[in-house]
């Protein structure tokens, strides 16, 4: 019976001995799994602080940009205003209507050289099919089979800037 319980006190001694390894073993695990964590939720931190502080960068960069967006254009268009000054004091001036009539074709044919390096162009409106994704029907008028359907008249020109209409073109349609 001693020899037994000599074994068994042998055996119990061993299975402590394995189990405080393990017990360590599985602290240290535990211990590194938690920094891990910690590590991860402080790099999760700092990614959506600097997520964040990029998303204010870039909506005060479009604030910035939709403020002065106008600027450019403004700043070329002046000219075109110093002319019609010029125009309108030279009207005072003189009563010469043929240079009248051209300082202001002059004058037109700048404006639209202007909108056409902006990239503004006038819908084309003369004997096209009405296509409602460019004009805007003002009336109908009967014109014969030949026309129906097709534009008679331009009441209003209408533009686009690059493929997107920015006012359509106001037209009499064939019925």
């Amino acid at each position: 019976m001693r020899d037994e319980r000599l074994e068994d006190a042998t055996l119990n001694e061993e299975a402590t001995q394995t189990e405080a390894p393990e017990e360590e073993k599985e602290v240290a695990d535990v211990q590194q799994l938690e920094a891990r964590i910690a590590e991860l939720e402080d790099k999760n931190l700092r990614m959506m602080a600097e997520f964040d502080n990029y998303r204010r960068r870039t909506n005060k960069e479009k604030l910035e940009l939709m403020a002065t967006a106008g600027e450019r254009i403004f700043r070329e268009m002046l000219p075109l205003v110093d002319d019609f000054e010029r125009a309108t004091d030279a009207m005072a001036k003189t009563d010469d209507i043929d240079a009248l009539r051209e300082g202001v074709r002059l004058i037109q044919q700048k404006f639209i050289a202007f909108l056409d390096k902006e990239d503004v162009h006038a819908i084309e409106t003369k004997d096209v099919d009405f296509n409602t994704d460019e004009h805007e029907a003002v009336t109908t008028f009967a014109a014969g089979e030949d026309k129906k359907g097709k534009v008679i008249d331009c009441t209003q020109k209408g533009y686009k800037l690059g493929d997107k209409v920015i006012r359509f073109a106001k037209v009499v349609v064939g019925d």
